[in-house]
């Protein structure tokens, strides 16, 4: 049988780029390289597209070394790369199945998925729209409040407004008690998150936030456990189990999450059975609302007076680190991290059957 290509798009302009390298390396290592031959395009932070010769390079970091330009073609008659070659000549690649890796803004918001849709290439994960709405907090909250599903009490605030700070510092503390969180509304891996405790560091939260987005969002503090639950699928989704972040900071910041070895992740935490179901049915749910596709994390609290379940956020292009909680859960239900990398494939392929 002929080999299919896979394309691993990694990288990125976003804060999250080095996360989507070690990803990256993850997905390629675990992708068979009897059925598939595997293209790898690295994209540097200044947004350079480059051709990457080695699974190696990509760990190493070398790969941004390269001297192969490339760029997906948008011209549907391609279904490829354009490699662009150092004597001004073009080559044409073509690729059977995009699978990004690509966490954060320009990679998981539904801009690098609208440019697979131009070329007519079958990708891994969520489409244009659900990855739009998924990676804009404020829209997500929008959208779950629908389904009344619990989530913190929230004050949406706009960059442009924070000129008449004390305007803005009023409306929130009308509506939310200190202490608060404050958070860009699309960054991702807690870029910009701030926990405020007071007007001064709501307020400095706040300037934070707008160096990320110029949409923020200030949050009711829930206390409670951080619970997270996969889902993978399309017309019929299916909910792992669910697992627990145990962090080593006062909130499971960006540094709490990949540079303090005393974070954790548990899977199946100890939690009353009808807790863990509600939580698998509101992630199913809030998948299903955002016309979520392929693979989503959906990320809970779990009060610690009542085991109240309140929705956090979901991630259409969650992490696959050796220390990310997707592909954890689903090894803990049987599924191997190649097993797992060969079905997202293979609903890429069955996109337009839905």
């Amino acid at each position: 049988m002929e080999k299919q290509t896979v394309a691993v798009f990694f990288g990125g302009q976003s804060s999250e780029h080095e996360i989507s390298c070690l990803s990256a390396a993850n997905v390629a290592d675990n992708i068979n390289r009897d059925r598939y031959d595997v293209v790898l395009v690295g994209i540097t932070k200044e947004g350079e597209w480059l051709f990457v010769d080695s699974v190696e390079a990509v760990r190493s970091g070398s790969w941004k070394e390269s001297t192969v330009r490339t760029v997906l073609s948008p011209d549907a008659s391609h279904h490829g790369l354009l490699i662009l070659g150092a004597n001004g000549g073009t080559e044409i690649r073509r690729i059977d199945v995009a699978f990004p890796v690509l966490h954060g803004l320009y990679g998981e918001d539904g801009t690098i998925q609208g440019l697979f849709e131009l070329a007519q290439i079958p990708y891994v994960g969520c489409g244009v729209l659900a990855s739009a709405v998924s990676m804009d907090k404020l829209y997500t909250k929008q959208i779950v409040e629908t389904l009344g599903i619990r989530q913190a009490a929230y004050v949406a605030v706009r960059k442009e407004e924070l000129s008449c700070m004390e305007t803005v510092v009023a409306r929130v503390e009308e509506k939310i008690s200190y202490p608060v969180f404050v958070k860009p509304c699309n960054a991702g891996s807690s870029r910009g998150v701030t926990k405020a405790e007071n007007r001064e560091k709501l307020v400095s939260g706040l300037l934070e936030a707008a160096e990320h987005d110029r949409k923020i969002l200030v949050e009711e503090t829930i206390i409670g456990r951080e619970i997270e639950c996969a889902v993978l699928g399309g017309s019929e989704v299916k909910a792992s189990g669910v697992g627990e972040i145990l962090a080593a900071a006062d909130f499971y910041d960006y540094e709490a999450k990949y540079h303090n070895a005393e974070s954790k992740t548990v899977v199946d935490p100890n939690l009353p059975e009808e807790t863990v179901e509600e939580l698998r049915r509101d992630a199913t749910l809030i998948f299903r609302a955002v016309d979520g596709f392929g693979l989503s994390r959906v990320d809970f609290f779990v009060t610690r007076d009542g085991n109240q379940v309140v929705f956090n956020e979901i991630n259409t292009l969650p992490g696959f680190t050796a220390i990310s909680m997707y592909p954890m859960l689903w090894e803990n239900r049987g599924i191997a991290k190649h097993q797992l990398v060969e079905k997202l494939i293979q609903m890429a392929f069955s996109r337009k059957e839905r």
